[in-house]
């Protein structure tokens, strides 16, 4: 056996042999990583963000309910007889609030839906149902205070028990499940990475040594029998420096678009959307400073800590936030190194990727700032004892009020959110599309590959026969 091997058509089957076994590792591997990369675009597209993006929807639309309740309180009047309503507040009002209970409804549902099999998040969801049912409960009982005579404060009490409750468990188990949505992406993430690192060590290996052996071959066929190529084993060699490349661009295709997907964008987004449930949460804060004047103290303070939240500066107090602010987001535009803040905002800015991007984010900060101005005018009214002025500035739709305003700081982060949804969504169908062309490339070079090795040394073998 031993002498066989060392005879021309045993080397060349061994050749052949060796070939073929790279071949199929680098075609197992294909198949594996394909297998995978397809997997885990499924997950992400259908599992992982939709779950993080409806927590941060139930976050949101927690924040806005409440503060729509206590619209409608501010703006009804007298309760019972309706004197002093402000009409378009008031139907508007209500309009949001159920929206923003819909809202819910169908995050709670898609969170349940999503969480089976994940202990965790499924008790998280039935403690946030349970909850939700009660404090729907308390808004309910303060509305219908609101409408008998005399009413007013006890809807100011059943108001002030349903927030307490929104802030002290709703909310936390909201964004605890942001979070913890948001951490299994990052899991599904980190581990898709490192798998597509090692497989793209192993596809270089195999690659280079499936071609390497074919150029050898070729190379030995030409001396041993006198000719300058052999046609079909040359078509073997080029077939699979054709799987080799475009094996190489599903993994490294694969790896950027994940990159694209995970912290590019879906970072943004997450940023972004906590942004917009901090800013709706802060102004609410504005309407139950207006509502329940024994506590506007705490609504005070509790507003700064959300501004400090979105836009942090060290020090600030109520009354010097706004001019802090002017400061050090002017030596920002100046110089972008010069970064005297922290919060939402500043993960934003720290993480431009995408055209259109640095505008818009820029944007959402300017509008912020226009907003908080409106915030020291409100307060300054509010300490005139001019409120009546100071609920229309405060929750009137006319474009020189703070809602206006807020409307618009609002719209500017749907703008940039939308710039880094649209990449991440982008990100997916390139992931994908890669899985669906370069993966069948691949595959088909190398059993073409296969096909014209057979194909060339069996003439060569027959001359042994």
């Amino acid at each position: 056996m031993e002498r066989y091997w060392n005879t021309t058509p045993g080397r060349l089957r061994l050749a052949r042999a060796a070939c073929v076994l790279l071949g199929v590792g680098l075609l197992t591997l294909l198949a594996v990583a394909a297998g995978g990369i397809s997997g885990t675009w499924g997950a992400i597209a259908r599992r992982d963000a939709p779950r993080t993006v409806a927590a941060t929807q139930l976050n949101l639309a927690l924040n806005d309910m409440d503060a729509q309740a206590a619209n409608i309180l501010i703006s009804s009047g007298d309760s019972g007889t309706g004197k002093g309503r402000l009409n378009e507040s008031y139907v508007k009002a209500q309009g949001f609030y159920t929206d923003a209970q819909e809202t819910i409804s169908r995050s709670l549902r898609t969170l349940g839906a999503a969480s089976d099999g994940d202990k965790s998040t499924e008790d998280t969801v039935v403690a946030l149902t349970d909850d939700f049912a009660h404090y729907q409960e308390l808004v309910g009982r303060a509305l219908e205070n609101d409408e008998h005579p005399g009413g007013k404060e006890l809807a100011r009490a059943d108001y002030s028990r349903a927030t307490d409750l929104l802030s002290g468990q709703l909310l936390p188990r909201a964004r605890k499940l942001v979070d913890a949505n948001n951490k299994v992406y990052q899991r599904e993430y980190d581990s898709s990475r490192s798998d597509l690192s090692i497989q793209l060590i192993a596809e270089v290996v195999l690659g280079l040594l499936l071609i390497g052996a074919l150029v050898v071959l070729q190379v030995r066929l030409a001396r041993r029998f006198h000719r300058v190529f052999n046609p079909a084993l040359l078509g073997a060699t080029l077939c699979a420096i054709v799987a080799f490349v475009c094996a190489g661009q599903l993994l490294t295709t694969s790896a950027e678009q994940l990159k694209v997907a995970r912290h590019d964008s879906f970072d943004s987004v997450v940023a972004l959307s906590r942004s917009k449930a901090i800013g709706y949460d802060a102004n609410a804060d504005e309407s139950r400073f207006l509502l329940d004047p024994s506590r506007r103290d705490a609504y005070g303070q509790s507003f700064l800590d959300k501004s400090q939240q979105l836009y942090g500066i060290e020090g600030a107090s109520l009354r010097s936030y706004g001019a802090q602010l002017a400061d050090t987001w002017s030596g920002y535009q100046r110089d972008h190194r010069d970064e005297r803040f922290t919060g939402e905002y500043l993960r934003e800015l720290d993480n431009i990727t995408f055209a259109g991007e640095r505008e818009a984010a820029e944007k959402t900060v300017e509008t912020y700032a226009v907003y908080q101005k409106d915030d020291r005018t409100f307060r300054r009214l509010v300490a005139e004892g001019r409120l009546k002025e100071a609920t229309v500035f405060c929750i009137g739709w006319a474009s020189d009020t703070s809602n206006a305003h807020f409307g618009l700081w609002m719209k500017a982060v749907d703008e940039v959110t939308a710039i880094n949804v649209a990449h991440h969504e982008r990100a997916i169908a390139r992931g994908r599309d890669a899985v669906t062309t370069q993966a069948p490339a691949a595959a088909g070079a190398l059993l073409l590959a296969g096909a014209l090795l057979g194909l060339g040394l069996r003439p060569r073998l027959a001359e042994f026969r």
